[in-house]
């Protein structure tokens, strides 16, 4: 563009789930529960995003939706005073004006914590226990007037929600490895019995204290927040539009294993007549993410069972991910319904993906590849929430087309197809998935979620 026409930056601070900027390892839990809208204090990032787009802009002006974001509004409005402006030095003003200089140092720390919170795996990030720690102990010595300010209220809700959500997560996945394990000796006590004891196990209430009061806590502060500042984190409660507009309330409980999944194939399966059906038919459940002998998964969206995901750039010189891989998570798992309840049948991995925004592929590369054997890849599709979704076609190789331009099935379903010899060069493979040219809309191309190549033959 000519330099006669300058470009003002209108930057996305509010959002993170289908946005300009996305939290780069935002765990698919929290972006499940919490939401498009969530209460975001990015001080960190968005002074990178900051320094990466303001030299090719004349000025700014930043986009909200809300008081979510207010922290992220005064890291932008320092720099665009002061672009040599830091982080540290904003939010010490911050937490001295609108909290109180007694507490600055530790309320600085608190809203950088609460940003790392959203760092990598939550089960290896113990920082979230910290962060909550920090801010009950700061709440405990809290007078009345600061418990009523509602920035200080914001931060307490956003570090009592993520200690709920890592503590449900950690119950969670043990309810369902409980569950499987059940489901694994289903040879012995018979199918009927296994699926019975499997239920009975997914169906287990959470009943551990510490987390239950961390949940109830979490509504308190809702409840104060309304009051305070009218901000409407539920729908029903609060009169919010809807679910993806900030009422993260309501998505505080949504399920964070694959029981819905497994007790809808359970009534299935209880419906089949001979035994032997019913045990092949728990086994595929056990059995989903295997690949057998010499074959690869891949669950994408969660960082750690992705290893042949091909990320691209990255965050720190790519914030809006153009040309990078991106792992993301839908808060509304059925795709018709406004109300954004979780539909049954859904496994987990298919609310998360990885995706490439307009027409950037989505690589994977493969080494270890048998150049003898015959590998078919099994694949199922994610999708945005906007309709209608862009077809995509999968290439391997130097191009060799494993199928055309499709449209995605939905409800999400595995698709199989032939994996074409000549696409297997010096024992490794690469897929590229492309969206259709030219689809326009809200820009959300290729959107995957679980990949198995599964290894047929060897001649």
């Amino acid at each position: 563009i000519p330099e006669k026409y300058p470009i003002r930056h209108y930057p996305d601070i509010t959002h993170c789930l289908r946005c300009q900027y996305p939290p780069a390892e935002w765990h698919w839990a929290f972006a499940l529960t919490e939401g498009r809208e969530p209460i975001n204090p990015r001080p960190v990032d968005q002074a990178m995003i900051f320094k990466q787009v303001q030299l090719h802009s004349f000025g700014f002006l930043t986009y909200s939706e809300g008081c979510n974001d207010d922290v992220n509004k005064f890291i932008w409005s320092s720099l665009g005073w002061n672009p040599e402006e830091s982080p540290e030095k904003t939010l010490r003003q911050y937490s001295r004006y609108f909290i109180g200089e007694d507490i600055e140092e530790e309320f600085t720390e608190g809203i950088f914590s609460l940003e790392n919170n959203w760092k990598g795996p939550i089960d290896e990030n113990y920082e979230i226990v910290e962060t909550l720690k920090l801010f009950q102990n700061l709440e405990t010595n809290a007078s009345e007037s600061r418990q009523k300010n509602w920035r200080f209220q914001q931060a307490l809700y956003r570090a009592y929600y993520d200690a709920y959500v890592k503590q449900r997560l950690y119950f969670e996945t043990n309810l369902e490895n409980e569950a499987l394990e059940e489901l694994n000796r289903a040879d012995q006590t018979g199918s009927l019995a296994a699926i019975q004891n499997a239920e009975i196990i997914l169906d287990r209430p959470l009943e551990d204290p510490v987390t239950l009061s961390c949940r109830k806590k979490v509504f308190a502060l809702a409840n104060a927040l309304f009051k305070s500042i009218g901000m409407q984190l539920s729908v029903k409660r609060y009169q919010a539009v809807e679910i993806h507009r900030g009422a993260n309330l309501d998505g505080i409980d949504f399920p964070l294993n694959n029981g819905l999944w497994m007790k809808a194939n359970f009534a299935r399966i209880r419906q089949l007549e001979a035994e032997t059906d019913r045990l092949k038919e728990i086994r595929e459940i056990v059995e989903w993410a295997d690949p057998g002998p010499g074959g690869f998964y891949d669950d994408l969206g969660d960082p750690r069972s992705e290893p042949h995901l091909v990320r691209g750039p990255g965050f720190e010189s790519d914030p809006s991910f153009l040309q990078s891989a991106l792992d993301g998570c839908e808060v509304v798992t059925d795709l018709n319904h406004p109300s954004g309840k979780p539909v049954d049948g859904q496994r987990t991995s298919w609310r998360r993906r990885a995706q490439t925004f307009y027409e950037t592929p989505l690589t994977m590369k493969y080494d270890d590849i048998d150049p003898n054997a015959k590998y078919r890849v099994r694949v199922v599709y994610g999708a945005d929430l906007e309709k209608p979704f862009p077809q995509i076609s999968l290439t391997a190789g130097k191009n060799s087309v494993v199928h055309p331009l499709i449209d995605r099935p939905v409800p999400f379903r595995p698709l199989e197809f032939d994996i074409p010899a000549d696409a297997i060069i010096d024992d490794s493979l690469t897929l590229n998935w492309r969206a259709k040219p030219g689809f326009g809309g809200n820009g959300h191309g290729v959107h995957v979620a679980e990949v198995w190549i599964l290894k047929e033959s060897s001649e």
